[in-house]
């Protein structure tokens, strides 16, 4: 099976496939993504409408108060580092890109809590920048579907997929991917039924 041909069957079962963080402007998804590492989307969707209406801005984050912030977030994992750090991270947007979240990768990841998985998302969905965000659910994906060996590290899973299928397509892909892995092709008892992808499917190669 092409390249073209599996971006076209997981285009076919997930049309709609889109960020699932709801968000208004790059400040918001920059905190949203922080707060997603080691949580569900749905986790965090429940948390920063009342993050945001309370810290509308980055000032107004970076101001806040450390033990008013962990209240509001408690619910998700690990909300004292992410306290902490979305709290620093609104301080170096402040005092180092002035006021604005930045837009290369390398900016990015010097951010608190923001790596190249999270610094993907951001170039991708607020700057509409071409990069393929390999979390678990893409990553997955990709060695099952045998366009990366199940060896190889997240950066050279992320670099097959780039090279794999054309820049135009990664931001669609990477939701596509996270779609079938999220939905279909799960970690624990993926849904193999009617699954187009069965011929090439690497799943009982994994060590």
């Amino acid at each position: 099976m092409t390249n073209q041909a599996i971006y076209n069957n997981l285009l076919q079962m997930f049309p709609d496939a889109q960020c699932e963080l709801n968000f208004k402007n790059p400040y918001q998804l920059t905190i949203a993504v922080l707060l997603s590492a080691q949580t569900t989307d749905i986790a965090v969707n429940k948390v920063t409408p009342v993050l945001f209406d309370k810290y509308p801005t980055i000032p107004s984050l970076a101001n806040g108060d450390i033990d008013d912030i962990e209240s509001i977030i408690k619910s998700i994992g690990l909300y004292h580092n992410k306290a902490r750090n979305i709290k620093a991270l609104a301080n170096m947007v402040i005092n180092t890109y002035d006021q604005k979240i930045p837009k290369t990768r390398e900016e990015l990841i010097l951010l608190p809590g923001i790596g190249r998985k999270s610094a993907n998302v951001i170039l991708a969905e607020c700057y509409d920048i071409p990069a393929i965000a390999v979390d678990t659910h893409v990553e997955r994906v990709a060695k099952r579907l045998g366009i990366a060996k199940w060896s190889d590290s997240v950066l050279i899973t992320e670099q097959k997929l780039m090279q794999a299928f054309p820049s135009d397509q990664w931001i669609k892909l990477h939701h596509l991917l996270i779609f079938f892995g999220r939905y279909r092709c799960k970690a624990q008892r993926p849904l193999c039924k009617d699954c187009p992808f069965l011929t090439i499917c690497q799943k009982d190669a994994q060590v």
